[in-house]
C-alpha cells in the first residue's frame, strides 16, 4: 500500500506541474502575478531566452523590454491589452545590439541605447515615423540608462564624463509632437 500511495503522489506532483505551466491557470502561480509562461513560439511575453529591462507605459498598456531572443540583443514591445508582441519596422537590424529601454506615456517614443554607430548611443524611436533620432551622436563618453518623459519631449541618461558618472538631459526640442496619455 506504501508503494501505490508514494507513487500516486507522484503522479500527482508531475500532473499539477504539467498543469501550471498551461496558459492560464493563474491557481499555480503565486497571488497577484498575472505573468504568462515562456513559450517556444514568437508572439509572447516571455520566451526562453532573456528578458530584461521591462518599462511600463503610464497606463499599463505596453511593456518595453530588452530580449535576446533569436541570438541578438533587441527591443521587444508588448501590447498587454492585445497580448501580443507589436512590430517595431526599422529598430533592431541585424548584428546591432540594442538595450535599456523606455517608453513615453502613450507607447509613442521609446528611448534605448544602441552601437548601430559603433559604440553605445542613446537613441529615441517614433513608432508613427518609423525613425529613430540619435540623441548622442557627438559625445565621447560613456552613455546608459536612458528615460524619456512622459510626453518625449526630454529624454535623460547617465554619462560618464571622465571616470565621474552624471545625469544629462536633452530637450527634443518644441517642435516635438508630444505623446500624451489616452483618457
Amino acid at each position: 500500500m506504501k508503494w501505490f500511495r508514494t507513487k500516486a503522489q507522484n503522479f500527482t506532483g508531475i500532473l499539477v506541474s504539467v498543469l501550471c505551466f498551461l496558459p492560464g491557470l493563474v491557481s499555480c502561480q503565486e497571488q497577484g502575478f498575472l505573468t504568462p509562461p515562456a513559450q517556444l513560439f514568437g508572439g509572447s511575453l516571455n520566451s526562453l531566452s532573456a528578458e530584461q529591462a521591462p518599462r511600463f507605459s503610464y497606463d499599463g498598456r505596453y511593456i518595453v523590454f530588452a530580449s535576446d531572443r533569436q541570438g541578438q540583443r533587441r527591443i521587444l514591445l508588448y501590447d498587454v491589452q492585445q497580448r501580443g508582441l507589436i512590430n517595431l519596422p526599422g529598430l533592431n537590424q541585424p548584428k546591432i545590439m540594442y538595450d535599456q529601454p523606455d517608453i513615453s506615456a502613450d507607447g509613442r517614443y521609446i528611448a534605448y541605447i544602441s552601437e548601430e554607430r559603433g559604440k553605445p548611443d542613446v537613441f529615441v524611436y517614433d513608432r508613427q515615423t518609423f525613425q529613430s533620432e540619435v540623441i548622442t551622436e557627438n559625445l565621447n563618453f560613456e552613455v546608459s540608462h536612458p528615460t524619456i518623459s512622459g510626453n518625449g519631449r526630454f529624454v535623460s541618461f547617465a554619462a560618464n564624463r571622465s571616470g565621474q558618472w552624471d545625469i544629462e538631459i536633452y530637450d527634443r526640442g518644441t517642435d516635438t509632437e508630444l505623446s500624451l496619455p489616452q483618457k
